[in-house]
């Protein structure tokens, strides 16, 4: 490994410590040495807490190099919070990775991304509208970044690519495990778009359901703003509008999802979930063109037809 990625890398895998308390480490050191020395009492003391159990670096250190042999032999590449190609808008938030992997090419920060999120049981008229607000930002060269899970991101996912612009996707997994495998279509799409698959956990890892609430947190940082299409009570796409407006992002709703039934194979919406959004204060979005004029731009046509053949 690189000596000014091996700690970092190894920092970022360290068990039983918060991912702001990592960042307060890779702040502390630079170079391997200095870390490698540092004992219990003195990453406690920079920490401030106790640490029940200090992991034994040398299988630490082990570990990062494997890890980063998956990522070679995986086509993957890592980015440590320190390093300058790290999503910037990622780096603001209070408790962002020490590392991000991703497969493909991380968005450009001079360009903006919206977040869209929904239920993985969407109504028709919910899934209809994700897939033409995502394709008709594609035709403002706006991408969409989601979480590759069934229903409303996977329509958002679609119809965003069905302009021609990259797309991204996070993922609670590795890289390298897409979750659902049914999306693997949509994965291999959105890397042939010149877009990412963005993880911050390491190869191999696979999908977990306590990782996908921390994912979250990931996509709305990404975004400038984020629309929720059809969310039941308590699910990740309500906690990803938690984290949206604690990082002070915009949160607005679709209006399809309020103007249906209240239910949806079983799924209820009415005042659980999208609606108490809406009476919460959420302004209502119908189309890509509301999007654009609450972020002060002009709707040009700049996608490339429809690649849309699934």
């Amino acid at each position: 490994m690189n000596e000014r990625q091996s700690p970092d890398l190894v920092i970022s895998l360290l068990p039983g410590i918060t991912c702001a308390e990592k960042i307060s480490l890779l702040r502390a050191f630079d170079r391997e040495e200095d870390f490698y020395v540092q004992s219990k009492d003195d990453i406690e003391k920079l920490l401030g807490r106790q640490i029940k159990k200090y992991p034994d670096m040398n299988k630490m250190r082990g570990k990062a190099e494997e890890a980063e042999a998956a990522c070679n032999a995986r086509c993957i590449q890592w980015v440590s919070w320190k390093d300058g190609r790290y999503p910037p808008l990622l780096r603001e938030i209070y408790d962002p990775p020490a590392v991000v992997y991703y497969r493909g090419t991380l968005p450009n920060p001079e360009k903006p991304l919206l977040g869209m999120v929904g239920t993985r049981r969407p109504s028709p008229e919910g899934a209809k509208q994700a897939y033409e607000i995502a394709r008709g930002m594609a035709g403002a060269g706006i991408s969409v970044v989601s979480g590759l899970a069934l229903g409303i991101d996977a329509m958002s996912h679609r119809g965003n690519l069905s302009g021609g612009v990259p797309g991204y996707a996070v993922l609670g997994s590795g890289a390298d495990e897409i979750y659902p495998k049914t999306n693997r279509t949509i994965a291999k799409k959105i890397l042939d778009s010149g877009g990412a698959v963005i993880s911050e956990y390491p190869p191999g890892t696979g999908a977990a359901k306590w990782n996908f609430p921390a994912r979250n947190r990931i996509i709305s940082a990404l975004s400038r703003s984020v629309i929720i299409v059809e969310a039941p009570k308590k699910s990740g796409a309500l906690i990803t509008a938690a984290f949206a407006l604690e990082q002070g992002k915009d949160v607005w709703v679709a209006s399809r999802a309020l103007e249906h039934s209240s239910s949806f194979r079983g799924v209820l919406f009415d005042k659980k979930g999208t609606a108490k959004l809406a009476d919460d204060g959420a302004e209502i979005i119908g189309r890509a063109e509301d999007v654009l004029k609450k972020w002060n731009m002009d709707y040009i046509n700049e996608s490339k037809g429809d690649k849309e053949n699934d």
